[in-house]
């Protein structure tokens, strides 16, 4: 299986923007369709900047990206970054069945 490369920095960044519960959740808001950084902060029990934040960490991830309409900044997802890290993902999961098989061929010897 060719997988894409991405580079470390991209995929620390990746993980650990989803590493947090908020941030996957703004994600999945922005994916249902695209909102402003206020229409988010309505969603959640925390203060706007933090809200902001957050948006901040998905966007140096590439996992959103923002459009000013004026006063508002409009969220829109990024389901390409996702892809890559769901490819990278496969490309580990694929990698461990291989040695789990050779694990297994060894041991029926």
């Amino acid at each position: 299986m060719v997988v894409e490369q991405l580079r470390d920095e991209e995929t620390d960044r990746i993980f650990q923007a989803l590493s947090d519960s908020t941030r996957r959740d703004i994600i999945r808001q922005s994916m249902l369709r695209e909102q402003s950084v206020s229409d988010l902060a309505k969603h959640y029990a925390m203060s706007f900047a933090a809200v902001q934040k957050h948006v901040a960490v998905l966007e140096r991830a590439s996992l959103v990206r923002k459009e000013r309409r004026g006063r508002e900044q409009i969220v829109h997802s990024n389901p390409e970054a996702l892809r890559r890290a769901a490819r990278l993902l496969d490309a580990y999961e694929d990698l461990w069945r291989g040695r789990a098989a050779r694990i297994d061929e060894l041991l029926s010897d």
